[in-house]
């Protein structure tokens, strides 16, 4: 159940930062203002991220066997991060901490909202990575183990 909840804010984290890219994509086409290869990356990494939490969000538990994958996109959610961070300097937009102005639809507040939600992305991508290494490896422990009556060797052949 909780591997549901994480997909499903990976979905709704990776969609608001698409959105909020894609527009600023549009505003560099249109006007040539902005980082374009720092949006690319983060809209590509958007993308990525929504395709894959709507095809892991079906509950199975082979999908505790991506979590080498949800690592790897959680690696690219932070870099994405870093990379909308490191370009609010540029902006004169204040701090990066600095979240006064969020809901007046700035450009100062939507690129801070997109650096927010890539943030928490990558928290739930890294969130699910920890859960599918421990769902894996806790279940692939258990299957090996029996009962007290036999012994199972783990490598060689079988003595029967």
């Amino acid at each position: 159940m909780f591997s549901l909840f994480l997909r499903f804010g990976e979905f709704v984290c990776a969609a608001v930062v698409m959105g909020i890219v894609a527009f600023f994509l549009h505003q560099h086409h249109k006007y040539n203002i902005g980082p374009e290869g720092r949006e690319i990356y983060t809209e590509v990494i958007a993308v990525i991220s929504v395709v894959l939490s709507l095809v892991w969000l079906l509950p199975f538990t082979s999908q505790f066997l991506h979590y080498p994958f949800d690592l790897i996109i959680s690696a690219a959610w932070f870099a994405a991060f870093a990379a909308l961070v490191n370009w609010i300097h540029r902006l004169n937009c204040g701090g990066i901490f600095h979240w006064a102005g969020l809901t007046n639809g700035s450009y100062c507040g939507q690129w801070k909202a997109a650096e927010a939600f890539s943030f928490i992305s990558a928290c739930f991508w890294l969130a699910s990575a920890i859960l599918g290494w421990y769902v894996y490896h806790h279940l692939r422990d258990r299957a090996v183990a029996t009962d007290s009556t036999t012994t199972r060797r783990r490598w060689g052949r079988s003595r029967v």
